[in-house]
């Protein structure tokens, strides 16, 4: 008898065990993460030309990139923040300091679905972007045309989002969506700057009403990423956004489009070529006019930006 109840023992210790370590397996595989990344890049580039008979000017270049993300990820729930800065200078010998890149950009959403067998989520999002230092259109450095939240820009929506590995293919549709576009600085807001009303003057040039800070608009919003990579070591990633308003110009689309090719020649050298493609409707373009020194607003046109880059990235 003793025998019996030692081996029942000794089997119910095991059976205790082991459905203790299962239970605390599931709650290993269940347990909330949240996951950090950083990215430093710095990207230089320089000219010096010394008795050279072609010409040329001597010139020296920076870009100084940062890119932060914190994900949480538990079950059939995700909850994912990113911010990117980007700033860049050029300098040439007979010329002062110009600016060539400036973005400040944060980013959050949240996504839930009923179950692990759909890849649909229902999702929240907010996007908020602007910039550091005034802009100008160069040679001219005393006007500025842009500055510190002048524009800003935020988005706030919900909708849905399909997305099995959300870092490497994601769509997003928004139905409904809040635009904000901020102008706080008082001389650009009374300009009408960035699609804001402009101020009114009377006959007499005086101030009756000022320039518009804050623009709200309502509207639908599409978002698409796709990430992969073509060859060994160079991965190519495009993002896409299109908005349009419902009530004003219902139809006439803004597009932001992104496009990146990374080249990893190391651990810590890669090299990017990007191209950015905007179109907003709200955004009037300024062009010379027939007196020297002055310019005037033209309709919205396509604006582009290329990027070449090669330099030192920090992962941590």
């Amino acid at each position: 008898m003793r025998k019996i109840l030692s081996v029942c023992i000794v089997l119910l210790c095991q059976f205790l065990n082991g459905q203790t370590t299962d239970t605390d397996s599931v709650a290993a595989v269940e347990k909330p993460k949240w996951i950090q990344k950083n990215r430093v890049n710095l990207d230089i580039s320089e000219v010096t030309f010394v008795n050279w008979n072609s010409g040329g000017s001597n010139s020296i270049s920076g870009l100084l990139g940062l890119n932060s993300s914190l994900n949480y990820d538990r079950q059939n729930f995700f909850w994912k923040n990113s911010g990117k800065i980007r700033y860049g200078v050029n300098k040439q010998e007979s010329q002062k300091v110009r600016k060539t890149e400036d973005l400040l950009e944060l980013d959050s959403k949240l996504g839930y679905r009923k179950d692990s067998l759909t890849n649909w989520f229902f999702s929240g999002h907010i996007n908020f972007k602007s910039q550091f230092t005034n802009g100008y259109k160069y040679p001219n450095k005393e006007t500025p045309i842009s500055k510190f939240m002048a524009p800003g820009y935020m988005f706030i929506g919900a909708g849905a989002e399909y997305g099995k590995d959300f870092d490497k293919f994601s769509f997003y549709f928004s139905p409904l969506t809040v635009k904000t576009t901020f102008v706080l600085d008082e001389a650009l807001a009374n300009k009408g700057a960035f699609g804001v009303d402009p101020a009114v003057y009377d006959s007499d040039g005086k101030l009756i009403r000022s320039g518009q800070r804050i623009r709200n608009e309502v509207g639908i919003l599409v978002s698409h990423f796709f990430e992969t990579e073509m060859y060994e070591n160079i991965v190519i990633s495009t993002k896409l956004n299109l908005y349009t308003d419902y009530i004003d110009n219902f139809g006439n689309v803004d597009v932001d489009w992104l496009v990146n090719f990374n080249f990893k020649v190391n651990q810590f050298v890669k090299a990017s070529l990007s191209s950015h493609l905007k179109y907003d409707d709200d955004i009037k373009i300024s062009v010379p006019s027939e007196v020297e020194g002055e310019y005037v607003e033209r309709g919205a046109r396509v604006q582009w930006k290329q990027l070449l880059g090669i330099g030192v990235v920090i992962d941590f």
